[in-house]
């Protein structure tokens, strides 16, 4: 520990000369929500570019296509250091590897699924997850007529293996897909048992230790925003449309 100190303050003291700042000034530097969000679809428009044979691109290009100003996307990627080349734009393949490694794709997590309903068993079947290095090991159930049953190969087992399962397997993320009653008791009971990562899409915002990572998706909001701005497009061309003698 007082090695990593003194390694730390060293290159505090490296940095007021200008070596190792931009690296230590990322580090401290707090990413905002809004930025994370759109990484995402950075690096899904930059694999389509990729499959596509595209070598390099500017940000004005980027920009026409992901409808985001060249600035903005100048901006976000200044966030991580930058990735461009004045006159050159990027080069496709080696900025979605490295956003992927930001987003900790260069990883794998093993994923169990908790409620195997209609959403439980789509999200199993979804192929792409795995691609991008989530891993479905199991999926979890209250509903004995469910056990046994497999999805994409794994077998559906009842939600009182959970502690079992945790104690010989790594469970990196919990997928709930439950009711909203039972949704809150079942996070704690995943976070008893080692899990520090939940995927929500219970109709509840989920309350936990903060040590726990909670990514809570409500797709009724999604569908509420959506119905939000066809009825204000509605509004405004109906403003705009002439009236009728």
């Amino acid at each position: 520990m007082f090695r990593n100190k003194c390694c730390i303050a060293a290159m505090r003291k490296l940095a007021s000369y200008g070596v190792f700042r931009k690296v230590i000034l990322m580090e401290e530097k707090e990413i905002s929500r809004a930025v994370v969000k759109r990484l995402p679809r950075y690096y899904r428009y930059l694999g389509d570019l990729l499959e596509s044979g595209v070598e390099r691109i500017s940000s004005n290009e980027l920009s026409e296509k992901m409808q985001v100003t060249a600035s903005q996307i100048r901006q976000d990627l200044n966030n991580f250091g930058g990735f461009g080349q004045q006159g050159y734009g990027y080069n496709v393949k080696y900025l979605y590897n490295e956003i992927g490694k930001i987003l900790g794709l260069d990883k794998t997590y093993n994923v169990i699924i908790v409620g195997a309903g209609n959403l439980g068993q789509a999200l199993a079947n979804y192929v792409k997850f795995e691609k991008r290095g989530f891993k479905v090991i199991g999926i979890f159930d209250v509903n004995p007529s469910l056990l046994g049953k497999k999805v994409r190969g794994i077998e559906i087992r009842m939600i009182d293996e959970i502690p079992e399962f945790a104690k010989h397997n790594e469970i990196q993320i919990a997928t709930l897909t439950l009711p909203r009653h039972q949704a809150a008791e079942m996070a704690e009971l995943l976070v008893k048992n080692g899990v520090r990562a939940i995927w929500n899409f219970a109709h509840i915002d989920l309350r936990l230790p903060e040590d726990v990572i909670v990514e809570n998706v409500h797709l009724s909001e999604s569908l509420m925003q959506l119905s939000y701005n066809i009825n204000r497009y509605e509004r405004e061309h109906m403003a705009e449309s002439p009236k009728e003698d």
